[in-house]
């Protein structure tokens, strides 16, 4: 069991690396800071073309005769190298194994329960390991057990494979489900017979105007003006 850091009083954990005077070898060989070989050399002078370059002397193939040391920056090349350690922590992906206990005699309701179960670990990218116990009597009819196994994996086809087909193990009967992995495709634009325009194309047909409304025959002919009467003449 590991122990919890705040507890944990041992030294930490020094680089093994070897580099610049700890180096003790009499002769190695050397890689320049542009990569290339300049063959074996003594340690010291390789310590000194190190330093005149203001890099550190680093100790690349320890096991090889003489060990192979490069010139470089070594606490840049420590950093890329967390970080590329670290960027392969991100894309790995932890598979968990997840369990599932069937009987023979499972009522429908358990059933449905438990197949929840195994849908939402499946769900969660995990693999399922289902398993039916047989019990007594009941080793007697192990074709009960497939039956169930069989009735899950082809409910849950679109979200498990098997990878693992039913195998009688004592008196358990095992199989493991994986989860799918559904690729996220778009779907295929309908592609319009030739000769024909596509829904978007094609243009409304014109509206109708109405006609103008027609106006009363009232306000077409318009009443004739009574003539005016003269007024009265005096005498």
């Amino acid at each position: 069991m590991p122990v919890p850091r705040r507890f944990d009083r041992r030294p930490p954990e020094r680089d093994p690396t070897r580099i610049n005077e700890r180096i003790r070898v009499p002769e190695v060989r050397l890689i320049g800071d542009e990569g290339k070989q300049i063959g074996v050399v003594k340690t010291p002078e390789a310590l000194a073309y190190a330093q005149e370059r203001d890099l550190d002397l680093v100790e690349v193939a320890p096991e090889a005769r003489p060990p192979v040391c490069r010139v470089l920056d070594y606490s840049k090349y420590k950093y890329e190298q967390e970080q590329k350690q670290k960027q392969a922590r991100k894309h790995q992906q932890n598979i968990t194994v997840r369990e599932i206990k069937f009987r023979p005699k499972i009522a429908q309701h358990d059933y449905d329960t438990k197949k929840g179960h195994v849908e939402r670990f499946l769900r969660d990218q995990s693999k399922v390991k289902v398993t039916i116990m047989f019990r007594g009597r009941e080793m007697a009819h192990p074709e009960r057990g497939k039956m169930i196994l069989d009735r899950l994996a082809e409910e849950l086809e679109g979200l498990a494979i098997i990878e693992q087909r039913p195998i009688q193990d004592g008196r358990n009967m095992t199989m493991m489900l994986g989860p799918v992995k559904a690729a996220a495709e778009k779907p295929a634009e309908e592609t319009p017979a030739p000769g024909e325009k596509p829904a978007a194309e094609e243009k409304p047909a014109a509206e109708e105007t109405p006609a103008p409304e027609e106006k009363p025959a009232a306000e077409k002919a318009e009443p004739e003006k009574a003539p005016a009467e003269k007024a009265p003449t005096g005498f």
